[in-house]
């Protein structure tokens, strides 16, 4: 039998204590943290802001989206800097930087390292980005965000913009005043989320996407609804395990 004393004891029970320490912080790197659920959003009215970004602790290497409560705009964080669209008309919105934003449902997660590979030319719209993504990422552990960036050769973005007062219980009630803007060949970054168990929750109920895209002049920021990616430029980011 082999005896231990009291010292030896305490060093093994340190390394244990250490190790799993080290597992659970290894396990919540690039950890999507989702507030609010979009369903409550469109079906419930449940318009109002659930978290304020201002409240978000760690800001470093932070990304994020969702929409502005009452659905009166768009927000997107790229690496700690936070931006929040609104519409001005329908040609034209305004886009500033700011942490103070509410939002009724959000997405986020802080991210430090990155995997870079080219997109290939084959994937050039949404559900082709999805079908891939869901391919290329089986063993990285899900939900994830990622980014990318490159020319877009057309896209269409959208920023809410519900009248004040409304009342809300279906997708198409959310969506009143809403207004579309076109992105035509433009240098573009774009931050993603991709999950196939969050339908409803934080995608609509027919993908695992939930993307916003803003041009890297700051001048046009919202929610992607359909893409051209321009072959040979675009670059896909997903986090570094």
């Amino acid at each position: 039998m082999i005896k231990l004393n009291f010292k030896t004891i305490l060093l093994c029970l340190t390394i244990l204590t250490l190790t799993n320490c080290t597992t659970k912080a290894k396990h919540s790197t690039n950890e999507v943290k989702i507030v609010g659920e979009m369903k409550k959003v469109m079906l419930n009215g449940q318009l109002y802001g659930n978290i304020n970004l201002d409240t978000i602790a760690n800001k470093t290497n932070l990304y994020g989206l969702g929409p502005v409560e009452y659905l009166a705009g768009e927000i997107l964080i790229i690496d700690g800097k936070s931006y929040k669209s609104t519409v001005t008309s329908d040609s034209t919105m305004k886009v500033e930087e700011t942490y103070d934003i509410k939002a009724p449902f959000f997405g986020y997660a802080n991210i430090s390292k990155w995997t870079e590979q080219a997109l290939p030319d084959s994937i050039q719209t949404i559900k082709q980005l999805e079908i891939y993504l869901d391919d290329v990422t089986k063993n990285l552990s899900r939900p994830y965000m990622f980014k990318m960036d490159g020319i877009v050769e057309h896209a269409t973005i959208h920023i809410v913009n519900l009248p004040k007062g409304s009342n809300v219980s279906s997708p198409e009630e959310a969506h009143k005043g809403q207004v579309n803007y076109q992105v035509n060949n433009e240098q573009s970054e774009l931050i993603g989320f991709f999950s196939t168990e969050h339908k409803a929750i934080f995608t609509h109920h027919d993908t695992y996407l939930h993307m916003h895209l803003m041009t890297t002049d700051q001048q046009k920021m919202g929610h992607l609804d359909e893409v051209l990616f321009k072959k040979g430029t675009m670059k896909l980011f997903l986090p570094a395990e």
